[in-house]
């Protein structure tokens, strides 16, 4: 079975990586990274557009890619709820068909010093970057990795939402 993961960054495919042997157990699995376009702010700043944009960029992987048996896109996003800014991430998977299984990650309230850069402009993990001291922290465990003291990593936490996202394709209930 072959995987196109629509990103460069090792957090995403190792959790890609993760999930399909969890929900694929004993399958001959090859993973394949691409870029690929999210059709959405580098930012998101809405539940909706995250959403967006993991889907398209599991769709963009699927036509950089056609011949693979599954496309994953993933999204990192924030979003405000009652003024406290949350980080999440959703995740798409583009299967046979063309048929799409999404699940979104857990909401992490961000810190007021994180929200600040955030809402100045700067990316999530650029924020983390300036507010922990850390270079490129989204390519580690993120900022759920920085907040939580490494008890739980972006790593981690995508991989659970994607064995969740992968429940469509392996579930008979949904064919």
């Amino acid at each position: 079975m072959k995987v196109v993961v629509a990103s460069k960054n090792p957090v995403k495919i190792a959790a890609a990586e993760a999930a399909f042997r969890i929900q694929y157990p004993g399958t001959a699995l090859e993973f394949v990274s691409t870029t690929a376009e999210s059709g959405v702010d580098d930012q998101p700043f809405s539940d909706d557009d995250t959403r967006a944009g993991a889907i398209n960029r599991a769709h963009d992987a699927c036509e950089r890619c056609p011949d693979a048996d599954f496309w994953v896109g993933v999204e990192g996003g924030v979003d405000s709820f009652n003024q406290q800014l949350m980080a999440f991430a959703w995740m798409a998977v583009v299967g046979p068909g063309g048929r799409t299984g999404t699940a979104r990650t857990v909401t992490l309230p961000l810190p007021p010093p994180v929200k600040k850069r955030v809402e100045e402009g700067l990316e999530l993990g650029k924020a983390n970057d300036e507010v922990f001291g850390t270079e490129n922290s989204k390519h580690g465990g993120g900022a759920f990795g920085l907040l939580t003291g490494g008890r739980y990593t972006r790593e981690a936490i995508y991989t659970e939402t994607l064995v969740i996202a992968l429940v469509p394709f392996t579930n008979e209930l949904y064919e």
